[in-house]
This record gives C-alpha cells, structure tokens and sequence, in this order.
C-alpha cells in the first residue's frame, strides 16, 4: 500500500516535480541568475497575461476539449482600441477601462451565441476572429500613426497593472511584501487543515496528518520564498495581485460552485449532463463569455507593462494559455483539469521562457523546446488515461 500511495503521489505532482527539477536545471546553467529578485519579478510580469488567459482557456477547455483561438489577435485589437482611448482621445484610465472591457462583454456575447445557440464549432467561431482581429487591430493603429504604433499610455494606467503595492528602491528590504507573504502562508496552513477536517466530517477520503504537514510547510515556505524575494526588488507587483485574485476566484468557482461542477459535467458527457438537467448551451456560452472578458484584463496587464500598442502585440498568445493548461494536466478531451494545475503550467512554461533568455538561446529553438514540452505533456496525458483503465 505505501509503494502504491508514493506511486499516486508522485503521479499526481509529475508537472510539479517537474517545475522544480527545470528550475534547478536553469539555476545551474545561469549560475544562479534565475534565482535573482528581479528574475522573480520578470517572471510574475512578463507571464501575468498566461495564467489570466489560462484560467479563461481552462473553463473553454473543460467543456470538450474547446479552445479560443482568437484571444492573441483579440489583445492585439483591445491595445490598439485603448491606445486610442487613452493616447489620442485623451481619456481617463478608469473610462478607457471600463469601454475595453465593455468591448470584450460584446464580443464574448455574440461569440457565446454563435458557438452555443448557433451551434458553429468553437474552433472555425474563434479563427474567424483570429483571421480579422489582428487586422483591423493593425489597421486602427497605422489609421492613427504613423509608425504603426501608440505609446505611452498614461501612468496612472501603468501603475493599476505594471505598478508595485508599498513600492521601496530595489535592495531595500520591502516589509509590507513579506509580511504579506506571512498572511498568505498562514491561510495555505488553514485551508489545507480546513479542507482536510471538512471531507473527513463528510466521510471523504482526505489525508494523512503527515500529508497534510507537508503540503503546508512546502506550500508555505514556496510562498514566502517568492515574497522574500520580491520584497528585495521593490515590492509586491500589482500583476502579482490580479493574477492571485483571478487564481482564487477560479480555484472557488471549479471547485465549490454547482455551475463549476457542470463545466466538468459538460465536458465529459455533454449529452448526459443534457438529459440530468445541466443546461449545456448556457454553461459553453458563459465559457466563452467568460474567455472574452479575462482576454481584455490579460491586455491590461500586457499593454501597460509594454507601455505601447503595436500590431504584433498578442502573437501567439492563444498558444501560450493553451500549452499552459496542457501541460498542467487539463484533459484535450475536456472534463478534467483544475486551476492549480493550470497555474503549474503556466510557471513551467515561464521558467522555461526565462531560463532560456538569460542563456541567450536562438528564439528559433525556444519555440523548439517549447513544442517538445507540450508534446510531452499530452503523451504523458494519454499514457495516464491508458493505465487508469
């Protein structure tokens, strides 16, 4: 029996084991250079737009195996829209906000429509945007340009995304920032207890005491980890709290929600989840909906870290969500994945990004690795379901 629950367990955290295993990898070849604060904050803000476009992937994904397409090219369209909104018409942040997210609303309603009542494949729904976004996005920007770009967007907007919370001169030790990161330590002790003392009252299977220590003390110490060291390059990033709150908020739905259950139930048996009264149309339309608008908060944070809107802005996006969920376990077939598992995926990725800027390696060859990595993840996917069966 302890060979079989080390065999689960390890089965379980592959992608987490894993993550460590890449990141030692890179910390020997940069000579500790990954290992830096500001390695640790590049990483926050330059993946920030990964795990908010992940977790909008993930509920795409638990419904069958769906995916957006069209999210790259859509972030494309929203920097140039707010690259007018704030640069040449001068508007308020809050404002331009608030009509960019409005535009992401419209467009995950008549997309939602269209795949969910209008029955059009969400792959050839999502091309279609992904086909025109990019350019009529490059069409606003060269229409109010001449250099095909817009830039800089105004402060105010930059520190709402790309600013720091209790900023401090980088070297100064942040106390605030570590001292967030206790509270956070602490409520990852209480939750893995809560969690445990909960489905133990309901007759669940739950785990050991010893299990459940070591979730904490490593869950624990990786978070004040991070905050140690972000608190010695300037403070807590803003991105870092959009992407917790989007993380938490999703972590809740998926898993304490009954319209959380159902994406899962869609996904693995649309036509019964259809006949059990799950409404299937309303639970692919609010997934795609839903996509749409956490495509526009994915901008905020990609825009104003770059302070400009251009027209390659958004490449490749889609790909990036998608490899992240992927690689975290999330099922190609759709109803089976969980946002922790996601956010694994992503930071591999991230890792694996930053690991090979800071050796310099070819562009060329990062997509290469890149590829290998997602082909990895579905085969190691695959070979799991064979074996469970």
């Amino acid at each position: 029996m302890g060979n079989e629950s080390l065999s689960a367990t390890l089965k379980k955290n592959a992608m987490l084991i894993v993550l460590i295993l890449v990141y030692l990898f890179f910390l020997i070849l940069t000579g500790g250079g990954i290992f830096s604060p500001s390695s640790f904050s590049e990483l926050i803000n330059q993946n920030a737009y990964v795990y908010i476009l992940g977790a909008g992937m993930l509920m795409c994904m638990l419904t069958g195996g769906n995916i957006d397409l069209s999210c790259g090219a859509f972030v494309c369209l929203l920097g140039a829209c707010g690259g007018v909104f704030m640069i040449v018409q001068g508007m308020s942040s809050g404002l331009s906000i608030l009509l960019l997210l409005l535009i992401g609303v419209v467009y995950g309603v008549v997309l939602g429509f269209l795949i969910a009542y209008v029955r059009i494949p969400p792959w050839i729904a999502t091309l279609a945007g992904f086909l025109a976004f990019r350019g009529l996005g490059t069409s606003i920007l060269t229409a109010n340009s001449t250099t095909g770009s817009l830039a800089p967007f105004p402060v105010s907007f930059r520190n709402i995304f790309y600013g720091r919370v209790f900023p401090t001169d980088k070297g100064v030790f942040n106390w605030p920032c570590f001292l967030f990161g206790l509270i956070a330590a602490a409520l990852v002790v209480l939750v893995v207890f809560m969690t445990r003392s909960s489905r133990l009252k309901k007759g669940y299977e739950a785990d050991s005491i010893l299990r459940a220590v070591i979730k904490s003390v490593l869950g624990g110490a990786a978070i004040i980890l991070v905050m140690t060291r972000l608190a010695l390059d300037g403070g807590i990033p803003t991105s870092l709290l959009w992407v917790a709150g989007i993380i938490l908020i999703y972590s809740f739905i998926t898993s304490k929600t009954t319209i959380g259950r159902h994406f899962y139930v869609v996904g693995g048996n649309m036509e019964a989840a259809r006949l059990s009264g799950v409404n299937t149309r309303r639970i692919m339309f609010l997934a795609y909906l839903n996509m749409a608008v956490l495509t526009a908060v994915a901008t905020f944070t990609v825009i104003s870290r770059s302070q400009s809107a251009y027209a390659d802005v958004g490449k490749n996006f889609e790909m990036d969500a998608i490899s992240a969920c992927v690689v975290g376990g999330v099922s190609a077939s759709g109803g089976a994945g969980t946002v922790l598992g996601m956010v694994i995926g992503a930071t591999l990725i991230g890792v694996i990004n930053l690991g090979m800027s800071l050796i310099s390696l070819d562009a060329n060859y990062q997509r290469v690795v890149k590829g290998f990595v997602l082909l990895a993840a579905v085969v190691f996917d695959i070979l799991s379901k064979k074996r469970q069966k």
